[in-house]
């Protein structure tokens, strides 16, 4: 998920409304200030009329203009960007808050209920449009195409993870007998006929089906993976879409392959303005969280708070960087720094190479900055 900053100016006679957003109901929360109760409506999830009429009867409820603003927010989760495309659509200035950024309580216990939830999302909304930007962190939305874009890759991931799943689970029911499987190919059928347990018997008939069962399930996913690879290679090369074309940038450089540049243009640099190095570091989850308070102070590692795509892909491609772009300023600052350490200090070191590295990307792509000492691909 990537956050960013925003403002609202205040405007006297605002409408301020809430939604505490659930898979059966939705529970919306109106108020005009700190000093008056929110009311509280209950409507059915997902009924956009209904919400339309308690906005109608919200402002009849406290004397506002029917043409009145309406400021309203929600946390992001499972239903995406659809509710703010249909507010805006209607006039609503409606913004997405990154949950894991909401203020909460430190009690070790504390009551929890959709009503206080929506009471307490409303207020901070009022604090936020008052100024005080830090109260929580709002999601940039991505444009449909952009959004639309993202799916590519994503699902390329998802069918790459049960791929590898299908395949321990071929190699697990074969270990169970003694039997290392090395390769499963097109070949593997014919293999697994011939091979042989530990008393030079055949392999169970009741197991050999299974693996075969399992064995159709993995060709029919790589059958997948390679279409949607073929997709992906297509889109790169033939598509003016601005993804595309960020894409066929980071493509030139050295250690930077189809899947980094597609994941790369899509999740951040193809749609997404940064003003600064510490936006791209902090988008992607990889800033430091320092803990200093009295005598105490420590590093309790990066934050995690960002995109999670970028920041797995971001410390691979890391790796990826140092083997082939050994002679750049970043490869060779990490080799000073981390190089001549041991396994955890290594590892601590290429998370720092990979926040540099998405910095210099960002240079790369946004300001035509080559990074320092790296080749391009003939």
């Amino acid at each position: 998920m990537t956050t960013s900053t925003a403002t609202i100016e205040p405007i006297r006679g605002d409408l301020y409304l809430a939604f505490e957003l659930g898979w059966k109901t939705w529970k919306l929360a109106f108020t005009v200030g700190r000093a008056q109760r929110p009311r509280l409506r209950t409507i059915d999830a997902r009924d956009i009329e209904a919400v339309k009429n308690e906005i109608r009867a919200a402002k009849k409820r406290f004397g506002l203009s029917r043409k009145g603003r309406v400021v309203s927010c929600y946390e992001a989760g499972r239903d995406g960007f659809w509710l703010h495309r249909f507010l805006e659509s209607i006039g609503v200035v409606n913004q997405i808050v990154d949950s894991a950024s909401i203020e909460v309580s430190r009690r070790k216990k504390r009551p929890k209920t959709d009503r206080i939830d929506a009471n307490k999302l409303v207020m901070m909304l009022i604090r936020w449009v008052e100024g005080e930007d830090k109260v929580w962190s709002v999601v940039a939305v991505p444009s449909v195409d952009a959004e639309e874009a993202r799916h590519l890759h994503r699902e390329l991931k998802t069918l790459k993870k049960e791929r590898t799943k299908i395949t321990n689970r071929i190699k697990g029911l074969l270990a169970g007998q003694g039997v290392e499987v090395s390769k499963i190919d097109a070949a593997f059928p014919k293999w697994l006929r011939k091979v042989r347990l530990w008393d030079g018997s055949a392999i169970p008939e009741r197991l050999g089906q299974r693996v075969l069962v399992e064995f159709d399930r993995h060709s029919y996913v790589h059958q997948q993976i390679l279409a949607v690879e073929r997709e992906r290679r297509k889109l790169t090369k033939e598509s003016q879409g601005n993804a595309a074309v960020v894409a066929r940038k980071l493509l030139k450089l050295k250690g930077i392959g189809e899947n980094a540049s597609w994941t790369f243009s899509t999740e951040f640099f193809g749609w997404r303005k940064f003003n600064n190095r510490k936006q791209v570091g902090s988008l992607a989850g990889l800033t430091g969280t320092p803990y200093d308070s009295g005598g105490s102070a420590r590093e309790q590692g990066i934050d995690k708070a960002g995109n999670k795509i970028m920041r797995c892909d971001g410390v691979e491609i890391g790796w990826c960087w140092l083997r082939h772009q050994p002679n750049s300023a970043l490869s060779l600052w990490y080799q000073r720094r981390f190089g001549h350490g041991g396994k955890r200090l290594r590892k601590i070191g290429i998370v720092a190479l990979a926040r540099k590295l998405l910095v210099a990307l960002w240079r790369w792509v946004d300001q035509d900055i080559q990074p320092e000492g790296a080749m391009l691909k003939a």
